[in-house]
């Protein structure tokens, strides 16, 4: 599904050379390179403040923190997505609150969250899913309406442009009061282990969010808030830093893939191609078709049969994600049943990513599309 390897081999003397400055420095937790990446990265993002910390869902964790929510507050969060966003809401004593998603997009349907807003209700988190934006205008809006706060998930949308209706853009994870991502190994922008980022405008926010995660400290030893530990260290900040200059460019490799997948499967009925929200580019951290069964079929037999065959031909595919967040096992709640969310349980019972990342060539392209071709007929 993604080729770090090669990646590696195309700015091996930058990754080596940033590493080596870290050992020979010493300096493996809150080295200066660190800070030099938080700069750099708010600088590519036209942001205020980053604060880089340990993991994604430690991002998502600490900026609910930051908020200063109390337990039962309502968090409003898409129900077709990782479990992360719902995981840490729930952890914190929070109530998550789900609801359905744009089938065209994936992401999350903004009458659905108005609806399901409540006295209760404080923050609203939408996930950037697959690598474009949420119906930000939309949202923003419900927000200021309702008085709410908004977290942008933005894990897998790290370097997507979203334009407002009246023409100012911003980048995904710029929008509401926090934004979030995450720089595991596989995603757009990642390193060689954990590692993930806050973003604001927000001065007092960004102060929080510091002392949250160091603990909650604000003077050596002494803890006003209670925190965490979550840092990014030193040698994931060193290839974080090689590679920021190149996100661009595997954007656009990305997006080349995502047309050429889009003009072979195109005009075949059992496929539909991911949908794009005209106000958002569309960074491909996944390439997510929906397969359509022959009449009579069940879908999600019928999908799971097409990802059994593209594997036995050596085409890696993958199913993001076959369980919507309120049918998941840790999360049933009575105030949800199957069939309240049509969209998204059929989006579960029918997408497929397939490969996607910034090194696939022709042949590679050719080879798993003209397989699926085959296997659907």
């Amino acid at each position: 599904m993604v080729d770090l390897q090669t990646q590696y081999q195309q700015i091996k003397p930058e990754i080596d050379k940033g590493i080596q400055q870290v050992i020979d420095s010493a300096a493996f937790v809150k080295g200066q390179i660190v800070t030099d990446f938080q700069n750099q990265l708010a600088d590519y993002l036209g942001v205020k403040h980053v604060i880089a910390v340990g993991n994604g869902t430690d991002a998502l964790q600490i900026s609910l923190m930051a908020l200063g929510l109390k337990p039962g507050d309502e968090v409003i969060t898409p129900t077709f997505t990782f479990i992360a966003t719902a995981e840490v809401a729930a952890l914190l004593g929070y109530t998550p609150v789900v609801v359905d998603v744009d089938y065209e997009t994936f992401n999350m349907d903004p009458e659905s969250v108005r609806k399901a807003i409540t006295p209760k209700t404080k923050a609203i988190v939408p996930v950037h899913l697959f690598g474009q934006c949420a119906n930000m205008d939309a949202i923003m809006e419900i927000a200021r309406e309702k008085g709410l706060y908004v977290v942008e998930d933005a894990c897998q949308a790290i370097g997507s442009e979203y334009t407002f209706a009246d023409g100012t853009k911003k980048k995904a994870g710029c929008i509401g009061n926090l934004g979030c991502t995450s720089f595991f190994p596989s995603k757009n922008l990642g390193c060689y282990g954990d590692g993930g980022a806050i973003f604001t405008d927000d001065d007092e926010l960004a102060q929080k969010v510091r002392v949250i995660a160091n603990h909650g400290m604000t003077v050596r030893y002494h803890h006003d808030l209670i925190g965490v530990n979550s840092r990014l260290d030193s040698i994931q900040a060193a290839v974080l830093q090689a590679k920021l200059p190149h996100l661009d460019e595997y954007s656009a490799a990305r997006q080349a893939a995502a047309a050429y997948y889009d003009k072979a499967f195109g005009q075949n009925e059992h496929i539909l191609l991911p949908g794009r929200n005209p106000q958002s580019t569309h960074v491909f951290h996944q390439y997510t078709l929906r397969l359509i069964a022959p009449e009579g079929t069940d879908n999600a037999a019928y999908r799971d049969q097409v990802r059994e065959a593209l594997i036995s031909r050596g085409v890696p595919a993958m199913i993001y994600y076959p369980v919507p967040l309120h049918l998941q096992k840790a999360y049933l709640d009575p105030r949800y049943k199957e069939g309240d969310f049509p969209q998204a349980e059929k989006l579960a019972a029918s997408v497929i990513s397939l490969p996607m990342h910034t090194c696939l060539d022709e042949e590679q392209l050719e080879f798993i599309t003209r397989n699926l071709l085959e296997i659907i007929g």
